[in-house]
């Protein structure tokens, strides 16, 4: 058995995480015994890379394509073969049964699972010798499930306080394998109040590991980052901003982009100084990608690179950025690139997304097609100051604000709702962050306009669930269904409103 856990745990670390068949309860699961778990430093090294990877292998891609083209972000082309096409339309075809819904749920608990094995087999038997690195890695299991447990209770819970969070479901906590076990749903409360206990344990075994730009592991200042997260969407705005700040004035010297090199930097090169974790990556050794949906490029010999995206911004988007913005620069393209869609080569018509074009020392060679790999960054420091706008008051939230726009070249304005829930929108767009927001803000949206552009040229997918498209607050959607797949192997489980278990 302690052969079979070690090579789980080491073959983790160079796999990439299936997106079916990874169950909150698998019928196939492999009983352990969390004594035997850790007897040498290769056995902990093995088990630290694993969680590594299935850490890495819940970010990006699905995890953060999905909630971003459900909202008004995003148009869907005319041609983009309905990829995404169920979350995009978010009509009767967004089921229990649709895969972008299934994969986030299916994979964070595949790997909650690789975390609980660690955190609890660190709890006994680990060798003297081991025991100072072991007490850092369990930290960084704490930290890795304080993190999948927040973004699992933010897709398939209500959001805080709207509601009942100590009555409200949130999703299952399993904290020890038990391949027998079939947990009920949690509440909210209960769901926030683990996130919390994770942390705090992380926060005393990581004390001693100082922040770090671009830090591939987690640090204390990732750790306040996520106390960030946990007290903003917990209303308690007084700690948000404590944490955040705490991040900010780090003397790891975490610096926003101010120009325009410094942006290629960040978002090209994987040089920036934003990064509060930056995860470790080569062309050996690459991540999921935020990449396909929106610009999938190819090459031509007369055209050049060229661009078939599934999804392009929408009016509601670009109108936010003015000219001068170092972010519509770096991250839109309306003149460089051609695009390919209705058969035809097209330039210069509409902005397409290219935040995530991918780094060239990714590619097989730097002169190959932009294949959209890059380092995954978790937590950027561009978020505190948006966490600081929002739950600060009066010119705490201001000067913070004015510090994120001023860097980025956009004009300065007074921190109210509306100029720093715009704010979010223009900073993390594409993280996967557009419908977080929307939900914790109680807020929807009345339409996704598309470009004038796409629209004259009939680039774009048209009708009620597309262009037009509105999704008012406290819609049943930005509430994901359970997956269907989870009803067959646990009957405890509870669905949530507007959706049937098995579809």
């Amino acid at each position: 058995m302690k052969k079979i856990l070690n090579i789980l745990a080491l073959s983790a670390a160079v796999a990439t995480i299936a997106s079916c068949n990874l169950n909150l309860m698998p019928n196939n699961a492999i009983a352990y015994n969390p004594e035997q778990i850790i007897e040498s430093e290769s056995d902990l090294n093995g088990f630290e890379t694993g969680m590594f990877s299935y850490f890495r292998g819940t970010q990006y891609g699905v995890f953060s394509i999905a909630s971003e083209v459900m909202c008004d972000g995003f148009n869907a082309m005319a041609d983009f073969g309905n990829n995404y096409g169920s979350i995009h339309r978010t009509d009767n075809s967004f089921s229990a049964t649709d895969y972008d819904a299934e994969d986030s749920w299916e994979n964070l608990y595949y790997a909650i699972m690789r975390y609980n094995v660690v955190i609890e087999g660190l709890k006994v038997n680990v060798p003297e010798d081991l025991l100072k690195k072991a007490a850092v890695v369990r930290g960084e299991g704490y930290f890795f499930r304080a993190d999948a447990y927040l973004r699992l209770v933010r897709l398939y819970g209500k959001a805080y306080g709207q509601g009942s969070p100590a009555s409200d479901l949130g999703v299952p906590i399993v904290l020890v394998y038990d391949q027998t076990e079939r947990p009920a749903r949690n509440t909210v409360q209960e769901v926030y109040d683990q996130i919390k206990a994770d942390l705090d344990s992380a926060a005393v075994l990581l004390a001693g590991i100082p922040g770090a730009v671009r830090a591939q592991k987690p640090t204390i200042d990732a750790v306040n980052a996520l106390y960030a997260r946990y007290y903003l969407d917990t209303k308690s705005n007084a700690n948000a901003v404590a944490s955040a700040q705490k991040v900010i004035n780090s003397a790891a010297g975490y610096a926003l982009s101010s120009t325009a090199e410094e942006m290629n930097d960040e978002w090209y090169l994987d040089k920036g100084k934003e990064p509060v974790m930056q995860l470790y990556a080569t062309y050996n050794e690459r991540p999921n990608r935020n990449y396909d949906a929106w610009t999938n490029t190819s090459r031509d010999e007369t055209m050049g690179d060229y661009f078939r995206p599934y999804y392009i911004p929408s009016s509601n988007l670009m109108s936010l950025y003015a000219d001068g913005d170092l972010r519509l620069a770096q991250w839109f393209d309306n003149e460089d690139h051609y695009v390919f869609y209705n058969s035809d080569y097209h330039k210069g018509e509409f902005y397409v997304f290219t935040k995530y074009l991918g780094n060239p020392a990714l590619r097989s060679a730097p002169t190959a097609v932009p294949d959209g790999y890059q380092a995954v960054k978790p937590i950027l420091i561009s978020e505190m100051y948006l966490i600081v706008a929002e739950a600060g008051d009066g010119s705490v939230a201001k000067e913070a604000l004015n510090t994120l726009q001023a860097a980025r070249g956009a004009a300065t304005t007074e921190a109210t709702a509306e100029n720093v829930h715009n704010e979010w929108f223009k900073e993390t767009v594409g993280e996967g962050t557009r419908m977080i927001c929307l939900k914790r803000w109680n807020e929807g949206f009345s339409s996704r306009t598309g470009q004038a552009g796409a629209i004259a040229n009939g680039a774009l997918a048209q009708g009620p669930a597309y262009e037009a498209k509105s999704l008012p607050a406290g819609d049943y959607h930005y509430l994901w269904p359970v997956p269907s797949h989870e009803f067959e192997v646990n009957s405890n489980l509870v669905q949530n409103p507007g959706y049937t278990a098995a579809e």
